[in-house]
């Protein structure tokens, strides 16, 4: 019996299903034919044959049109070098300080040193650096204090030291001068790899004089460069906030991680540390500035001898020198008060008397001089103050109110 539905199928008599649908663009029913394996494979492989032939011709070909041009010649030989011209003194002199001075000078690196499981060597990561410089046999070095200032605040920190032969050792902290940004370190290293650096003056400097910066700019160990003194006598400030007077002004390039390496004169001698730049970016613009030698010289000995560094000072507070100038004294550092039992107290020196309501009413002594430089302002008390001796003496010279003259002895103190 058939059974016949409106769409034309056949349905046999013990099957309501419909058979499956022919589908004549895909496949016979009879299932799918076989694939062609192996002709697939023998065009694949005739088609990278084909493609490695069209490359190899075309190299051919590009190479025998460069060859037809001139380009390729497989008989070329090396170049004839020419010998390279004498150094001119300029050039003689600079290769003489750096291999002078090189030995001299190291990389100072705080470093974070983590331990990890029992098992594993404590990992190290540098957190910053700069320059230093071997001050004597014993394994001193000098640089800056804001270089090493992190080691005494963070915890975990060390100091580490590389010298010019790229060895490695911890180094010590033996003293800080924040007011002067100098520090000393002590590192343990054999003898015959110290080679202290020659100290110079810095009274006798001139401007336009040549100098060399040897450092660790950027990381980059050991780079020289060359300027001249562009002024002297430049007041910076410290860490500290204190000013440091007599500085040395220079263009050649001074940048980041040449902080605490030295400034030489065009024989290799120490003239000044470096110690900062004039910068709007962060880079160099020519002005970099270096704490005078004489002050290092002075500074980092105190260092050694006891741990720590006095700054001179004679015991007064001055008077705001902007009232100073609008009460029309036009010159001098007028005293506001004197440190009880200090120098300037024990010398006689007085300050301003003010009424209970804290209106001045008697003029303190006017400083106009001391040991013979005139002091027209607080930057000149400031510099002439900060190059006396501890515990020597001073000539003050004084105006008391209203108009007598007089100079007045005075034993320098130390704070």
């Amino acid at each position: 019996m058939r059974d016949d539905d409106d769409d034309g199928r056949d349905r046999g008599p013990h099957n309501d299903r419909p058979t499956r649908p022919r589908f004549p663009d895909r496949y016979p029913p009879d299932g799918p034919p076989a694939r062609p394996i192996l002709w697939y494979a023998a065009f694949l492989l005739l088609g990278v044959a084909l493609g490695g032939l069209g490359i190899t011709a075309g190299t051919y070909l590009v190479s025998r049109f460069r060859a037809e041009r001139g380009g390729l010649d497989p008989n070329a030989q090396l170049r004839t070098t020419t010998p390279a011209a004498a150094p001119d003194a300029e050039e003689a002199q600079r290769e003489t300080v750096f291999e002078k001075v090189r030995p001299s000078v190291v990389n100072v690196d705080v470093v974070m040193v983590k331990q990890g499981r029992w098992d594993e060597a404590p990992s190290e990561l540098q957190t910053s650096g700069g320059s230093g410089f071997v001050w004597d046999e014993s394994g001193r070095v000098v640089t800056n204090y804001h270089v090493v200032a992190e080691v005494r605040k963070r915890q975990g920190t060390e100091l580490r030291v590389v010298l010019a032969d790229r060895t490695a050792y911890t180094a010590a902290l033996i003293g800080v001068a924040p007011d002067n940004d100098l520090a000393v370190l002590q590192i343990s290293a054999p003898k015959e790899k110290l080679k202290p650096i020659q100290v110079g003056t810095s009274d006798d400097l001139k401007v336009g004089r040549t100098v060399y910066a040897i450092g660790n700019p950027f990381g980059l160990s050991l780079s020289m460069t060359t300027g001249i003194i562009s002024s002297l006598n430049r007041i910076i400030e410290a860490p500290s906030g204190v000013k440091i007077p007599k500085a040395i002004q220079t263009d050649a390039a001074i940048n980041p991680g040449n902080s605490g390496g030295p400034l030489l004169d065009k024989t290799g001698r120490l003239i000044g540390v470096n110690t900062s730049i004039a910068t709007p970016n962060g880079g160099n613009v020519g002005i970099g500035f270096a704490i005078p030698v004489d002050t290092v010289n002075r500074v980092v000995t105190e260092l050694i001898q006891s741990g720590r560094s006095l700054r001179p000072d004679l015991g007064v507070k001055l008077y705001d020198e902007r009232q100073l100038r609008r009460a029309r004294y036009d010159h001098g550092v007028m005293i506001d008060r004197v440190v009880l039992n200090g120098p300037a107290d024990a010398a006689g020196l007085k300050g301003c008397a003010y009424s209970p309501r804290g209106v001045v009413t008697q003029a303190g002594d006017l400083i106009v001089a001391i040991n013979g430089e005139p002091i027209d302002n607080v930057e000149d008390y400031e510099r002439v103050v900060r190059g006396l001796p501890v515990g020597g003496e001073a000539k003050v010279k004084i105006v008391r109110f209203p108009t007598k003259e007089m100079e007045l002895t005075v034993t320098v103190g130390g704070v």
